[in-house]
């Protein structure tokens, strides 16, 4: 168990959270949800004790160990990776180099033999023998093949060095653990291997993430940072929204009601106060409406982006062809014959463990790269337009804001740009700002800006959930699944696949699966699961 007790956190003048009161107790795990900028992360420091509160405390069971995953991927380079992931245990850890260290001295005398004794001892507590096994499946479960169990961390790729990072948090059977955006730079295989380690996980698990179908598979509460404050809830997270949705619609009503019925107060009240007859009956309307209460909703932190995709015109019949398209890459085939025909009102997903296969196809087809072979040919009415994974070229300058966006706005005024910009949550002075200072969920709508001023009809968007806040990945999918036209896409959010996909297609290392059907069938369905183990082989990554 993990609490915290009249917690308050303050940065100048703005108060990130103020007098918290709350705990957190074993067996359950705790969704810590809240905007971009809420106190999510900063929360989670704070348990860890990596940072202060202004004022409070944090109080954990004696002798409880706390693993929290570690955000700095270079921090463990020069070591090796199955060592990385027992470092997450520090006790057992520390006990291990030092029983090496007295190993390996020369003079090794009767106190070092003591010594060794009672750390032979305690390491038999810790099962030690049965460490290099438990990081070994965690490794693997988490998509480090064996091969690189061995190697140092530097030699691996970024995305494989965050897993290496999760592995070291899960290790161990930690009594406490806090997940800061696990599910960042995996793929959905490793998403669903996840959500079954967190959902047989036995002790405390505080996460933040921005996945709204992990937090619905692995949640049995929400703690809401909003209005300055944590609220807990029971539930998922499908269960808090909803509540929270009813509640204001309460509210709301309720305000509705009296504000009809002050109206009629009012009207009587005017009508006949000057009336001798009526005086008395004016006179208790007067102290009725004085009666009357409004409650009031506090302003919260929560502010979704206003997000529309109109087509400049609507898709004709011919929208896209491809045909024989492979691409090598640092000496690696990553498209190799792909063929595609796409059809009218196609939203398709491409999914599974190859990102790369997906990036470059994207790339190829809005012309950014140039296919080794084959061909595409999009249609005569067609304009694609593009969100790409890695934006940062689109911001390498020191331009404003508001000079940036209207490059691509059909409208030069600046009242135009300024208005757009304020639906998409720059407001004032924020439109100013260079956009090379800008956070990674700002220049996502920034992006999401573009797309919708060039109004294309055929939408390729490549992973557009990055760094966006529950409320901005809401009104994301819900623009896509009310856009008409043709929308070609990838994603590891399992909720925006799901939702939005009327067709899956998953480039494997020695074919393509295509299927026109939803993102949980493509799961469910055996026939697929089987293909998918004869197409990768080996090196299998099946969803279920």
């Amino acid at each position: 168990m993990i609490s915290a007790q009249n917690l308050s956190l303050t940065y100048g003048k703005r108060t990130l959270f103020q007098e918290v009161n709350i705990t957190f107790s074993p067996g359950n795990c705790y969704g810590l949800i809240g905007a971009n900028g809420a106190g999510k992360s900063t929360f989670l420091k704070i348990l860890s004790g990596e940072i202060d509160p202004t004022e409070g405390s944090v109080h954990a069971e004696p002798g409880k160990r706390i693993a929290v995953l570690k955000q700095d991927h270079f921090a463990y380079d020069d070591f090796p990776v199955m060592e990385t992931v027992i470092m997450g245990h520090d006790r057992l850890y520390a006990l291990m180099k030092e029983r090496d260290e007295l190993y390996a001295k020369a003079d090794f005398s009767e106190e070092d033999g003591m010594r060794a004794a009672d750390i032979e001892s305690e390491l038999a507590e810790l099962n030690v023998w049965e460490a290099e096994s438990e990081a070994a499946i965690l490794l693997s479960g988490l998509g480090i093949p064996e091969n690189l169990h061995q190697n140092k961390v530097s030699d691996l790729e970024g995305g494989q060095k965050v897993r290496v990072l999760l592995a070291q948090a899960l290790f161990g059977n930690p009594d406490i653990l806090l997940l800061d955006e696990p599910t960042n730079h995996l793929d959905i295989d490793t998403i669903k291997w996840l959500e079954e380690f967190l959902y047989k996980f036995e002790n405390t698990v505080i996460v933040v993430s921005h996945d709204r179908h992990f937090l619905n598979q692995v949640c049995t509460h929400m703690a809401d940072i909003d209005y300055g404050k944590i609220t807990l809830y029971v539930g998922n997270y499908d269960f808090w929204y909803h509540a929270r949705e009813l509640r204001t619609r309460q509210v709301q009503d309720r305000n509705r009601k009296a504000e009809e019925k002050a109206a009629e107060l009012k009207a009587f009240i005017a009508r006949f106060s000057s009336n001798a007859s009526k005086a008395r009956q004016a006179t208790s309307r007067k102290k009725l409406l004085d009666k009357l209460n409004f409650e009031d909703l506090p302003v919260s932190s929560r502010k979704p982006p206003y997000i529309v995709f109109k087509p400049e015109r609507e898709c004709g019949k011919s929208i896209l062809t491809v045909e024989g398209l492979s691409k090598t890459i640092d000496g690696e085939k990553v498209l190799d014959n792909f063929d595609l025909m796409i059809s009218k009102g196609d939203k398709i997903a491409f999914v599974g463990p190859n990102e790369p296969a997906r990036t470059t196809l994207f790339q190829i087809l809005i012309g950014e790269l140039e296919p080794d072979a084959g061909s595409f040919q999009w249609g005569g009415t067609i304009k694609p337009t593009y969100f790409p994974k890695d934006n940062a070229e689109y911001f390498a300058g020191s331009e404003r804001m508001i000079d940036w966006l209207r490059q691509y706005s059909p409208d030069q005024e600046e009242s135009f740009v300024r208005g757009f910009l304020g639906r998409m949550l720059f407001s004032g002075e924020e439109a100013l700002k260079s956009v090379n200072v800008l956070s990674g969920g700002e220049k996502v709508r920034c992006m999401l800006s573009r797309m919708m001023m060039l109004e294309g009809n055929a939408l390729i968007l490549d992973e557009p959930t990055n760094h966006l806040d529950l409320e901005s990945i809401t009104a994301v999918n819900d623009a896509l699944i009310k856009f008409s036209e043709i929308v070609l896409f990838s994603s590891h959010d399992h909720e925006f696949v799901q939702t939005l996909a009327n067709r899956i297609i998953e480039i494997t290392p020695n074919g393509v699966i295509d299927r026109r059907t939803s993102f949980d069938e493509y799961l469910a369905d055996e026939s697929i699961r089987n293909l998918r183990t004869e197409l990768y082989g080996n090196n299998a990554a099946i969803m279920s």
